[in-house]
């Protein structure tokens, strides 16, 4: 069982809650911890059991950079949405860089995810 972390930017929310429902079974099979709102409604979207951290902005992201680099994370399945600033970039930054320092997989698009799911 992997320790999958789900994030979204507000404009890719319904994406990764699409992509979920698409692999609910097979992440069924896996503890998911996401930030406050993603992991919300991919929990209303998919019926899926998802450890709720804090929203993004008020700290999430750090939330999930703190699992990963205690070793609590094995996968970060983040949404990024490449046409809009974030506020937050800069923890949107430091999250991406703690998953490359950690070498946790890390999946920005449905591409990646689908691949990274395929191998755990």
């Amino acid at each position: 069982m992997a320790r999958i972390g789900l994030v979204a930017h507000d404009e890719k929310k319904d994406d990764l809650c699409r992509w979920a429902a698409d692999h609910r079974d097979k992440l069924s099979t896996h503890e998911l911890w996401g930030t406050g709102t993603t992991g919300r409604r991919i929990t209303d979207a998919t019926g899926l059991s998802v450890g709720l951290l804090k929203s993004g902005p008020l700290g999430g992201d750090q939330q999930l950079g703190a699992m990963i680099a205690e070793g609590r994370l094995d996968v970060l399945i983040f949404f990024i949405d490449p046409m809009s600033a974030q506020p937050h970039d800069v923890d949107v930054k430091a999250l991406t860089r703690l998953a490359t320092l950690y070498d946790v997989p890390l999946a920005n698009n449905k591409a990646t995810a689908d691949a990274v799911l395929a191998f755990i």
